[in-house]
């Protein structure tokens, strides 16, 4: 370049220059309470960051495919496996499916037992014409997984498949089935001297994996980023002592461990979670005593959430897996599943288990995300949300270790108690929409009328056992509990008809616009009979409109300074006929308490609750 000089007109600023010239244009608002954000994962988040955050970061100086991973654990690429669960029921109907989504795409194939035992010739028939030498192939809620390890060698071995080229797992996860049932199926004892005895039987697959950490359990659960990976790094670590103690080494064991993670709707924080993930596992890898740097991967399995999918709208989950999606194959990991839109309340159709596998092999095969290793990096702001939650996740780490470990601090309460508030804090963010549910929290689709739903979907998954020692997880999905309030409208509705909601706009035209949009939104989300209007001329003009409708609940919509008039005039017009209630918090609001009125809905309303009571009093 010849020239400079238009680089050179342009001075380079300071932050603390750019801080003043916000702090000018707030007019006086504090800069922290206005812009700085506060997550569930307990770090501060700036408004902006610039190359001096980067200076003390270390693990800026690596890459792709060195200690610690923070860049990945390959060098030159980002691929990952492209993967389909398939229940099995019958096995060979489960391996016709196999085979018809391998040409489709996939590239790894997850067989879902539901805890049964399949004989030799079962597995054989069942993994029929697969290349097991291409295709990575992998075993979820097995019985027994022993010897069905056993099995897959001996399978292998008579088709002359090399032992090192079989890639997958049997998913053995002691510490998620405690966390669900709130007990060992025997004792604490046999079940990992099983979890040794499937090590020692898996020592000829060296690229098989056979430890499971459940992460996604404590995601589903409601936790949060910082505490699904905080809680999965202490389980890890679990595994790794209870192996070395049982007279395995590390270096048998941590090579044997798969981390299976659920990816949320927090787009860059997901990205950050993954590379913060490996940085902090190869650390605590290497404490343990491992002989060399290979031994610290992490191997990541990742899905798409279930805490955030919705029955109502459902065909928006599509929008929420694709950014899960693209976050998770961005942030690295070694396979992806991309669970069915309707997966939450339906048995998979084909049409959504095709739209599912091909949201995958878009990003690998049209935008290109599998080509360039790490593709995040250098981003000053997921480069600092990397460490901000290696930070929170290695503390919390620390604080389970203190407490004797994960398997003690479960025993104990902690982990259950800590994801239990996080979750709490959630449920109120979605009652009161701080955090939304698109067509189901806020936006409903209007017309939407579902049958009536199982208990089971609406309710959250309860596996404790009758001789649990412990309190357990209980995954769930943020939605839940206002899909429940709309189910009950539905199921009311089919015998007394849905209830009746009328706009009452009048006054000033923008003021009522406005608020009529706000209220219909927001009685809709329980699933009432909504309707607006264009505005009345007088109240007497609206009463006898609304009255004529047959409306079971009336919201009065106009600006804060004809409330004082109107709405005393509505509320005695009405009364006995219908419920009145006032879109906005006026000033007046306590003069019109005096007179009667007593409901309000404003953007500060708990709109779960409030939902409740107005259901409550139509008798629903």
């Amino acid at each position: 370049m010849a020239d400079n000089k238009l680089f050179s007109d342009f001075a380079p600023q300071s932050t603390q220059e750019w801080i003043d010239k916000i702090t000018k244009d707030l007019k006086g608002a504090d800069f922290d309470r206005k812009l700085v954000w506060r997550t569930n994962e307990g770090f501060n988040v700036q408004p902006f960051y610039r190359l001096e955050n980067m200076e003390d970061k270390a693990f800026m100086n690596t890459y792709p495919g060195d200690f610690p991973y923070v860049r990945g654990n390959k060098k030159d690429n980002n691929d990952w496996l492209v993967r389909q669960d398939i229940i099995v029921e019958d096995v060979k109907a489960a391996n016709e499916k196999a085979l018809d989504v391998l040409n489709k795409g996939i590239d790894s194939i997850g067989f879902v037992l539901n805890w049964k035992d399949l004989s030799k010739d079962e597995l054989a028939t069942l993994l029929d014409g697969i290349f097991l030498d291409c295709v990575e192939i992998n075993f979820e809620k097995s019985h027994g997984s022993v010897e069905l390890i056993k099995n897959l060698q001996a399978i292998a071995t008579e088709k002359g498949i090399a032992l090192d080229k079989l890639n997958g797992g049997v998913s053995i996860d002691i510490l998620s089935g405690f966390s669900t049932v709130g007990n060992f199926c025997q004792s604490e004892e046999s079940s990992f001297n099983y979890l040794k005895e499937a090590i020692e039987a898996a020592k000829a697959l060296p690229n098989y994996k056979v430890v499971a950490v459940g992460g996604s359990l404590f995601n589903n659960s409601g936790s949060s980023i910082v505490e699904e990976l905080g809680f999965s790094l202490a389980a890890g670590a679990e595994y790794l002592s209870k192996m070395i103690d049982a007279g395995l080494s590390v270096d048998e064991v941590a090579p044997k461990i798969r981390f299976n993670f659920a990816t949320s709707s927090k787009y860059f924080m997901e990205i950050a979670k993954l590379r913060a993930g490996r940085m902090v596992w190869a650390n605590i890898v290497k404490a343990f005593g491992a002989s060399n740097e290979e031994v610290c991967k992490m191997n990541v399995h990742g899905e798409t959430s279930e805490w955030n999918k919705t029955v109502y709208d459902p065909y928006v989950n599509m929008l929420r897996t694709q950014t899960e999606s693209m976050s998770a194959v961005l942030g690295g990991l070694d396979s992806f599943t991309v669970k069915p839109f309707d997966s939450a309340f339906a048995e998979s159709s084909v049409f959504s288990e095709r739209i599912a596998r091909n949201q995958q092999l878009l990003l690998k095969e049209e935008s290109h995300l599998a080509k360039i290793a790490d593709p995040a990096a250098g981003s000053y702001y997921i480069e600092s949300l990397t460490e901000s939650i290696a930070d929170e996740a290695w503390k919390l780490f620390l604080t389970v270790e203190d407490k004797g470990g994960y398997l003690e601090a479960f025993k104990a309460g902690f982990v259950q108690s800590t994801i239990k508030a996080t979750a709490q804090k959630r449920d109120f963010q979605i009652a009161t929409r701080q955090e939304n549910f698109l067509g189901t929290n806020q936006f409903p689709n209007f017309g939407e009328v579902l049958e009536a739903l199982p208990e089971s979907v609406l309710t959250p998954a309860d596996k404790t056992a009758a001789d649990a020692v412990c309190e357990t997880l209980k995954p769930y999905r943020g939605a839940q509990a206002f899909e429940a309030l709309r189910n009950k409208t539905d199921i009311y509705s089919k015998t007394n008809g849905r209830p009746k909601v009328m706009m009452f706009p009048i006054g000033n035209l923008n003021m009522r616009k406005a608020r009529a949009q706000f209220a219909c939104n927001f009685f809709a989300c329980a699933g009432f009979d909504v309707e607006d209007h264009n505005g009345f001329k007088s109240v007497e003009e609206g009463v006898k409109f609304v009255t004529e409708k047959g409306a079971k609940i009336v919201v009065v919509c106009s600006s804060d300074d004809e409330y004082a008039t109107i709405v005393p005039e509505v509320y005695e017009a009405l009364k006995g006929k219908a419920v009145t209630v006032v879109a906005g918090a006026p000033a007046c609001a306590d003069e019109l308490k005096a007179k009667g009125v007593e409901n309000f809905i404003n953007v500060k309303s708990n709109v779960l609750e409030t939902l409740k009571q107005y259901q409550a009093e139509l008798g629903i």
